[in-house]
């Protein structure tokens, strides 16, 4: 972890053994470059009311397992957040599901092919946020973060722009400036 020991103990992760640094930039684009897409699947999001906790299952679109956990995510800045999640069964996460209250977000993500280091995803939201396409990429190094290009298909980065993260974007809609 490259992050204070101090600064995680004030943000409640005090186990920096528990805890993941994500480093991750984010960029509205207007479509999905599908001859880049090595895996698709759907994700439901639930952000736990009152709470940095969020709910997540992501299922496959060909089938395979689907991955259920529970997460806390606590931002360094808007770059820099760290990371704890319990990964859960089946029954333990539609337990969860059914009790916890809150707001949930759909979208589908495409993983795209990308460099060593980096994990690019196109996001096609939905519902309430149908029409809102995103790429992430998230980064292992500081300086592979700081030093990547804008992907060729986006076409403005977002990453600093709190509007356009998922917990905002759950409680308050899509922001008005979104994809112009």
């Amino acid at each position: 972890m490259d992050i204070d020991p101090s600064i995680a103990k004030a943000l409640g992760f005090p186990k920096p053994a528990y805890t993941v640094v994500e480093r991750e930039r984010r960029w509205l684009c207007r479509e999905v470059p599908r001859e880049r897409i090595a895996r698709t699947e759907t994700i439901v999001d639930l952000y736990v009311t009152g709470a940095q906790l969020r709910l997540r299952e992501a299922r496959p679109l060909d089938g395979g397992p689907a991955m259920l956990r529970l997460s806390r995510k606590a931002d360094v800045d808007a770059r820099t957040r760290l990371i704890t999640s319990i990964y859960l069964p089946e029954h333990e996460f539609a337990v969860l599901a059914a009790a916890l209250p809150g707001r949930r977000l759909r979208k589908i993500r495409h993983r795209l092919k990308a460099p060593p280091g980096v994990v690019l995803s196109a996001d096609e939201f939905q519902g309430e946020l149908l029409g809102l396409r995103m790429v992430e990429a998230e980064f292992d190094t500081t300086e592979r973060m700081d030093s990547f290009a804008m992907p060729d298909f986006a076409i403005r980065e977002v990453t600093d722009d709190l509007r356009f993260g998922g917990g905002h974007l759950v409680a308050n809609g899509l922001p008005e400036v979104a994809v112009n």
